[in-house]
């Protein structure tokens, strides 16, 4: 049955229609040809067009052999006479066709090997009509517009190869560079997907990890002096523990390649999730002043984002700066999403640590540029440190 539905698909039926039309020409060919007609019966001209056109019904299953029974076929039916005078380059008009599948299938070494074979074949075929055949027929019944000569022949299929071949070796190029070219998206896409993920993994793991140390160092310090101090510092490194699992259990769920149909149900953090984050900035010592207007419902994926770039630039406070105060401010009003995060800077008593910086910024800058946005840090002249971006994005999620 699999035999069946390669020989009879589309294209197979294509190749046989071919092979017939291929035929009846060359078979019109024989009979009434520009210059004397072949010395053989004229039924004979029905089963040479037949088996001279065979190999074009039958090439894709073995196009290598096909090319060698249609070129063998030509110039045998040349040798011996079977076709006439100032028609033999139509008897090499099946060698073309499967000569051009050669080409467009295998490499080029070995089509170019084929075409050199088959011009060969043809010349010698050619050369020998016309030295042998050729001056023991009988003179043509009418003058020809062009008279049988061996260079006219020998120049056609010349011209009808090198075109057959050119045109498969053409067709496999931009076949494989095609193929290249998904390969290649699909290599990027992967590396897009990668660094998207690995941004999310620094996203949750930087801050709650800067969480985790502020109230270890607390613990640490007021342990004998304060211990109910200790026991609500390791609360929240307890709860805090919990929920970057949770995160890092839904961000490394989508390496997996078989995945789990529960993975995909696993909560995305979004604007609900701001309040949380303003909540751990403060058991670390962060005063923060939380401002959400929303006119609009974000899409998920923007507003993804908008939590990313938010938790990173608090972490940076935590991180750099905290005890201190800090004002979060987003706006929404159905067109972009608009961030900005302002800290006072380390209060007096507190060294001033080397700044915001590193991958964080890097990767709120992303985020933006994501969204065709814009993103911009620095210290203030007044003291602080400030982070502001803006995400256009239409209902879809998409940048604008």
């Amino acid at each position: 049955m699999e035999w069946a539905g390669r020989r009879f698909d589309g294209r197979g039926v294509a190749d046989a229609a071919t092979a017939v039309i291929v035929a009846l020409i060359i078979r019109y060919a024989i009979v009434d040809p520009p210059g004397p007609s072949s010395w053989w019966p004229a039924w004979s001209a029905w089963p040479v067009a037949a088996v001279v056109s065979l190999p074009v019904a039958v090439r894709r299953r073995r196009p290598r052999a096909m090319l060698a029974l249609a070129c063998a076929a030509g110039v045998l039916a040349t040798v011996i006479g079977a076709v006439a005078a100032g028609a033999i380059w139509v008897t090499f008009v099946p060698t073309v066709l499967v000569l051009y599948l050669v080409a467009s299938t295998t490499s080029v070494a070995w089509s170019a090997a084929g075409l050199a074979a088959c011009a060969s074949g043809a010349v010698t075929a050619i050369l020998i009509f016309y030295e042998r055949v050729f001056p023991g027929l009988d003179p043509a019944a009418g003058p020809s517009e062009v008279p049988p000569a061996w260079p006219i022949e020998i120049g056609v299929i010349g011209v009808l190869l090198a075109a057959g071949w050119a045109i498969g070796a053409v067709a496999r190029w931009k076949r494989d560079t095609t193929a290249r070219l998904v390969r290649h998206l699909a290599e990027a896409a992967v590396a897009d997907e990668r660094r998207r993920i690995a941004r999310e993994l620094h996203d949750v793991i930087g801050h709650s990890m800067s969480l985790i140390a502020v109230k270890a160092t607390v613990a640490n310090h007021v342990a004998d002096a304060r211990p109910h101090e200790v026991r609500a510092a390791l609360t929240v490194i307890e709860q805090t523990s919990r929920s970057t699992l949770t995160e890092i259990h839904r961000v490394l769920g989508l390496l997996r390649s078989d995945s789990d149909p529960q993975q995909a149900h696993l909560p995305v953090p979004g604007m609900a999730d701001l309040p949380e984050l303003a909540a751990h900035a403060r058991s670390a010592g962060v005063e923060v002043d939380l401002t959400v207007r929303q006119e609009a419902e974000l899409p998920p994926t923007v507003a993804m984002s908008v939590y990313r770039i938010v938790q990173q630039a608090l972490t940076n406070v935590i991180t750099h700066a905290a005890p201190t105060r800090c004002s979060v401010s987003v706006d929404i009003d159905g067109r972009e999403a608009t961030i900005e995060v302002v800290d006072d800077g380390p209060r007096h008593g507190r060294p001033l640590r080397a700044g915001h910086g590193g991958h964080g910024l890097i990767g709120m800058r992303e985020r933006a540029k994501m969204y065709g946005g814009t993103f911009s840090a620095g210290h203030r002249p007044e003291g602080g440190f400030r982070v502001a971006a803006r995400l256009p994005y239409d209902q879809s999620g998409t940048m604008t």
